[in-house]
């Protein structure tokens, strides 16, 4: 009875590491639906008669039966989830030791210690990460040489030195949002009215980018595609609700400040696009806290994404044929530079896949919302349903790809 008991604490241990490991997967960006597959694979590389694994944004349960022994459930409440791209990549390679080795406890909490210990990026790149994010996409939308030295000091101080000091005592990202948002445009506007900047609009778009969570909704759309319902509708709750926040806080600053926001952004030439394209998706990876290293490959993933969806547009003339075709590349680009880093694959694809975000679409759609501008919320929000829906399809159809030619490999393999 004794031994079945040392057996079954043992057991409980292992259940408590495998699930801070996923609970922290979660937390640093991962998809549940990754996430879970992970510990699924970690418990069941041990000596298990069942494992049962359910993970979503705020929850993780998990019921493992040793051999012999007793049913043991153990359930974990997640309470904020964020990017930590860099925590993310040792955590998977953690994972992929523990399924191919069965370290004892000891040794996984170890490793686990030494992966939540890491030394964060250097703080010069904390603070330029965001600028060439907010200042990229806002060239991309249109903005000049005078709107992006206005980005640059505004993103700079409000963005980066206020967002830091504002996000250690400010747990709600609603609260967060619709705080930075007013301080930005207000400040934007107050910049404009002194004759410093020529586009209060698209600078101030650039500088929502890095607050917009528009790839929470594609990423919805992708989870309920995959029947993952409940992961898929908390993704779009969550981005809409961000939005709106945005969209107030911006609301608030064009009311006390008389600023206009309607004149909509107009795109510059294709070479400009490239560029800033790419400098924005490498700071976006930055601001997710990726590599260094792997942020560069994230902005060329970004450029090329681009690219395919001007050459696209080209081509055919339709925005979501053009979405689908950029999309459906950098999938394959992330698929490939996960190979190659040995990384988990989201740490590119979620970075290069910024450029056909529907941010602004988010963004203007609430906006139209709180303006009781009826009209622009309804064209807005049709464009960034078919944008989400494309960027989800794109996603689908390379996924659907590399599934099936991995298991033909296999299967000629065995043959």
């Amino acid at each position: 009875m004794g031994e079945q008991t040392e057996n079954s604490r043992d057991y409980e241990l292992l259940l408590n590491e495998i699930i801070n490991i996923g609970k922290e997967m979660i937390k640093s960006g991962a998809e549940t639906d990754r996430a879970e597959d992970s510990m699924y694979r970690m418990l069941e590389s041990y000596d298990l008669e069942q494992c049962s694994v359910f993970a979503i944004q705020s929850d993780i349960q998990a019921t493992i039966k040793p051999k012999g022994g007793h049913f043991i459930t153990q359930i974990r409440r997640i309470h904020r989830t964020g990017f930590n791209y860099d925590r993310l990549d040792y955590l998977n390679n953690l994972s992929r030791q523990i399924c191919m080795d069965t370290p004892s406890v000891e040794e996984i909490r170890k490793k686990y210690d030494e992966v939540m210990n890491r030394k964060p990026l250097p703080w010069y790149l904390q603070f330029v990460a965001p600028i060439l994010g907010g200042v990229g996409f806002g060239v991309y939308f249109g903005c000049d040489w005078l709107d992006t030295i206005v980005g640059v000091i505004i993103c700079g101080v409000i963005e980066v030195y206020l967002g830091n000091m504002l996000s250690k005592k400010e747990d709600n990202l609603v609260v967060y949002n619709l705080i930075i948002a007013f301080l930005s445009a207000a400040a934007v506007l107050l910049a404009g009215k002194v004759g410093f900047g020529h586009h209060p609009d698209r600078i101030v778009l650039g500088l929502n980018m890095v607050l917009i969570s528009g790839l929470g909704v594609a990423n919805g759309i992708r989870d309920v595609l995959k029947r993952a319902y409940l992961s898929g509708l908390l993704n779009i709750t969550n981005a809409c609700l961000g939005a709106v926040a945005i969209a107030c806080g911006t609301g608030l600053a064009m009311l006390i400040f008389k600023g206009d926001m309607y004149e909509m952004y107009i795109a510059p030439s294709i070479a400009v696009q490239l560029i800033s394209c790419g400098v924005a998706s490498m700071g976006f990876a930055l601001v997710f806290k990726a590599a260094v290293k792997q942020s560069v490959y994230a902005g060329i993933g970004g450029a090329i994404n681009c690219a395919f969806y001007v050459l696209g547009l080209n081509l055919w003339g339709n925005d979501f044929a053009a979405v689908m075709a950029g999309s459906a590349i950098v999938a394959a680009y992330a698929f490939r530079m996960s190979r190659v880093h040995r990384a988990p694959a989201t740490i590119f694809l979620t970075t290069s896949i910024m450029p056909v975000i529907p941010g602004a679409s988010l963004f203007y759609m609430m906006h139209g919302f709180v303006q009781a501008d009826y009209e622009l919320a309804s064209q807005q929000a049709i464009q960034l349903a078919k944008t989400c829906l494309a960027v989800a399809f794109g996603f689908l159809l390379v996924e659907i790809v590399t599934r099936y030619v991995g298991e033909w490999k296999v299967t000629g393999a065995e043959q």
